[in-house]
């Protein structure tokens, strides 16, 4: 592991973690999609993949601006989520049932990224990086929009889980 010697460098180790989360998210959306049974939901998710893209995408052109690589870097919290997602994917469960603990595994990845995000603004904004700051204000917005999206699917799918679960 190198030594972080300044904020750039924190900055630039965060949109490593960030990159990594976004990539491992764009191999695990269409797994949630598959899984999902409500229709609104699977194209909930379809489409957050393709948002995801963006992101990574997004971070890729800051970097790119920094000459720096956003690869390198195995985002480990992001890792322990998808793995959580695949347990929900996995479980022995009503279809009502299933597409709840879907909500509920997207909802923990876009609070990790809400708060990644959030942080990396700050960093953006310290360092004096007004195109960096409102490029990830734009994802940070759209993380907390896909949040509330997530939020609204859970009440109709609850109560649908609620009325089949005995």
């Amino acid at each position: 592991m190198s030594k972080i010697s300044s904020l750039q460098e924190v900055f630039v180790d965060q949109l490593k973690d960030l990159y990594s989360a976004e990539s491992q998210l764009i191999k695990a959306l269409p797994k949630l999609a598959k899984a999902a049974t409500a229709p609104d939901l699977k194209k909930g998710f379809l489409a957050h993949l393709e948002q995801t893209k963006e992101h990574a995408a997004r971070i890729k052109k800051i970097c790119d601006g920094l000459k720096k690589k956003p690869a390198g870097k195995k985002c480990r919290a992001t890792a322990g989520l998808v793995e959580e997602g695949q347990e929900a994917i996995d479980e022995k469960a009503a279809p009502e049932l299933k597409d709840v603990m879907l909500i509920a595994a997207g909802q923990r990845v876009e609070h990790y990224e809400i708060a990644a995000y959030t942080s990396a603004c700050s960093l953006a904004k310290a360092l004096d990086l007004p195109d960096a700051l409102k490029t990830l204000s734009v994802t940070l917005s759209e993380e907390v929009a896909t949040d509330a999206k997530l939020s609204k699917a859970s009440v109709p799918a609850i109560a649908k889980a609620k009325s089949v679960a005995k």
